[in-house]
């Protein structure tokens, strides 16, 4: 039998280095790591720069989001979630891409987007603002705003990061890295798909095992019931190629979402 070599590139923020948090730093990025830490999080699972804290290789955490982990909520079982989501009063969604960014990547956003929509769920992503052209289409409170940015401190790979929602709207920044524009647009519509899955609630699936998706030494993303939350309808475990929101991408990609993922979105949204 052949073995099959998967390409993989971690979805990550490289470019946030070092973990926990020095003396100096403002009071809301210490209490976000102090929140994180008592949700359930390893501290070595924890980056801060620039008074910016990430966990999991790519999820932006803000202070708010960090303070809602620490309610647990319910639990229910299989595939993972943060505790945080994204409120009933949102149905509209855009997801806007500033330049510099090429064909390619608009392509793959427009995939992405596809994605979502093709399961008929209670949010409705759009890649062009619809309350600019038609106001009364986006009551006060039903709208929220995604900017996808270029960011060339990114790794060079297919490389992306966003972070969890919190205060009930979806996290409002998907950052790609410069090299993403150069891989085939299926890949592309993964990273995107993948990101826009962290805005609106979605953990890594493998986040127990990271070495699952991405080989290597096993990692495992720290969690507890208000930062993992298990859905119904789907597996316990994870496998590769088994989720679009496993850790790493494989080059061998479709960008689809695979019917775990499907089960998982029908149930959240």
């Amino acid at each position: 039998m052949t073995k099959q070599v998967t390409a993989v590139a971690w979805l990550c923020c490289a470019w946030m280095v070092g973990c926990g948090v020095e003396s100096g730093v403002e009071d809301a990025t210490r209490e976000t790591v102090e929140n994180l830490v008592a949700a359930g999080f390893r501290a070595d699972d924890i980056r801060v720069a620039d008074g910016v804290v990430q966990v999991g290789g790519d999820a932006v955490v803000s202070l708010q989001a960090s303070r809602e982990m620490l309610d647990t909520g319910g639990a229910g079982a299989e595939h993972y979630r943060t505790t945080n989501l994204v409120s009933s009063a949102v149905t509209k969604i855009t997801v806007q891409l500033q330049s510099p960014a090429t064909s390619t990547v608009a392509a793959g956003l427009a995939e992405a987007v596809a994605n979502y929509n093709a399961l008929g769920l209670r949010l409705t992503f759009y890649t062009a603002n619809p309350c600019l052209a038609n106001p009364s289409a986006c009551p006060p409170g039903s709208h929220a705003l995604i900017n996808v940015v270029v960011n060339p401190s990114l790794p060079s790979g297919p490389s992306g990061a966003s972070g969890y929602p919190s205060g009930g709207l979806p996290f409002s920044t998907i950052w790609i890295g410069t090299g993403l524009s150069t891989y085939p647009l299926n890949v592309i519509e993964h990273v995107l798909t993948h990101e826009l899955g962290h805005t609106i609630g979605f953990r890594h699936t493998d986040f127990f095992n990271t070495a699952i998706s991405c080989g290597g030494t096993p990692v495992r993303e720290g969690a507890n019931p208000g930062g993992a939350i298990l859905i119904p309808g789907t597996p316990s475990s994870a496998t590769p190629g088994g989720s679009i929101m496993n850790t790493c991408v494989p080059l061998s990609t479709n960008g689809e979402f695979t019917s775990t993922d499907i089960a998982a979105l029908n149930f959240m949204y």
